[in-house]
């Protein structure tokens, strides 16, 4: 247990604006220890905020400011149990980094497709408590479509363990999906098993520039016509988000820097290197016949396909390196996306004249990231304290008039559960409410968070 010395590692959240004070931070080194840890609080009313790589950016892991909430890291947590070849199953620990969890499946000859920018620090059971996205969603779907069972700390410090790994399960409510993305609010994540799959014969990633919105939206179902289920990775990225790739990464190539959009393709094949290519070629010839490319690259060599996606996923960091900005995590219907960027740039543009888009995402699952950064010169804190209320209630309210969701695979956490009674219905939150009380009733796991705002609100160094 630590009390003293430097927390911030636990108590600063990831983008660095917000911060708390811990009681303490616990760390645990199995599930029954998780259990014991959580009997004691609750006996004596301490609440606690679980927390797994503390790389969440909706301040989802980080105690407020009382000093009167613990700290639980599951971080010692990080063994892999088991890889079932069978069963095409792995089972690990709940603090087990995302990226270690790929490589130990590759050992054993299998492959775990959850894969996100975050990779190399996030662990599974944040990915599971938030229900994680990534590049791989178009195929594989978020990390609740990964998971086939869990193990949880309930909030009286009770285990169930649900590891088995069935695809099968119709005996009454099911418990893994109300753990997943709950946020660390109805149970500690402890351990979960996650569905692998054989490795592709190949893979083959491109690079095609496209003059907007729509013409993307055209690409990508020209893509899911001639991949079909082959097609794993579908990413667009506005030309102001990668000139900042450039910008401050200099040594990255950035195809195409004068395009409009660039989007990303990948492919995985189970079948052979020449069956992907012929995919891959024909996808490409009729795209430029439907003119909703303009031209394209595609990657002869891992290496290149490694480099187009460092391009992508370098973009955040880019972003970071420009100053502090506004993050917003959205979802359209994909039929609907080229006209909501359309309107909704031009809104924001007339409320705050030039305010800059960095404007990318897993257009494949019509997941955006929407962020907004100050005009060029602009005091980055300053714009904040002036305009990020605004700027979120412009984006929401477009969200919502085009039947989008605020949070796509980010969560709720702190920064948006004051948004929720907005932009969700009020039955559906009167049903969640009933659960947390009736899982949670004296508020101890991560109070405030999804459902309402803090008592004692986190510090924002804006």
């Amino acid at each position: 247990m630590l009390q003293s010395g430097d927390l911030s590692a636990y108590t600063h959240d990831w983008r660095k604006r917000h911060q708390g004070k811990a009681l303490a931070v616990v760390l645990p080194g199995s599930t029954e220890e998780v259990a014991a840890v959580v009997k004691v609080c609750a006996g004596a009313k301490v609440p606690l905020v679980p927390q797994g790589g503390n790389t969440g950016l909706v301040v989802g892991g980080v105690p407020d400011t009382s000093g009167q909430q613990i700290v639980l890291s599951l971080k010692r947590m990080q063994s892999v149990r088991q890889v079932d070849g069978a069963n095409l199953t792995m089972t690990l620990d709940a603090g087990c980094v995302l990226q270690h969890a790929q490589e130990a499946a590759q050992r054993a000859g299998y492959w775990l497709p959850l894969s996100l920018a975050a990779e190399g620090s996030c662990t599974i059971g944040g990915n599971l408590a938030t229900n994680a996205g990534g590049t791989q969603v178009l195929r594989f779907g978020n990390a609740r479509d990964l998971c086939l069972g869990l193990e949880i700390v309930t909030p009286q410090g009770e285990i169930w363990s649900g590891l088995s790994g069935l695809r099968k399960d119709n005996t009454g409510y099911d418990l893994r999906h109300l753990m997943i993305g709950s946020e660390g609010t109805l149970g500690i994540i402890t351990a979960a098993t996650l569905k692998v799959y054989p490795q592709p014969v190949a893979h083959w990633t491109a690079w095609a520039c496209v003059p907007n919105v729509e013409a993307a939206v055209q690409l990508l179902g020209i893509a899911q016509q001639r991949l079909g289920p082959t097609l794993t990775g579908f990413e667009m990225m506005g030309r102001f988000a990668l000139s900042l790739v450039t910008k401050h990464f200099p040594d990255l190539r950035v195809p195409f820097p004068d395009a409009a959009y660039g989007v990303l393709l990948e492919s995985s094949d189970f079948e052979s290197e020449a069956h992907a290519r012929a995919l891959f070629d024909q996808l490409l010839e009729q795209a430029l016949e439907a003119g909703c490319i303009t031209d394209a690259v595609v990657a002869e060599s891992m290496a290149q396909a490694k480099g187009l996606w460092h391009v992508r996923e370098s973009i955040p960091l880019a972003q970071a390196q420009e100053g502090l900005n506004i993050k917003h995590d959205i979802s359209i219907p994909v039929s609907k996306m080229a006209a909501f960027v359309e309107q909704t740039d031009a809104t924001l543009q007339a409320a705050v004249p030039g305010v800059r888009l960095v404007n990318f995402g897993h257009l494949g699952d019509g997941n955006l990231h929407y962020n907004v950064q100050c005009p060029e010169g602009a005091d980055g804190r300053a714009f904040l304290a002036d305009f990020e209320e605004t700027i979120n209630t412009l984006v929401f309210d477009a969200v919502l008039a085009f039947d989008g969701s605020i949070s796509a695979e980010h969560g709720v956490g702190s920064l948006k559960a004051g948004k929720l009674p907005h932009y969700k219905s009020a039955v559906a939150l009167q049903m969640m409410r009933q659960i947390k009380q009736a899982l949670d009733p004296d508020n101890l796991f991560n109070p405030g968070r999804v459902l309402g705002e803090p008592q004692n609100p986190i510090d924002s160094h804006q």
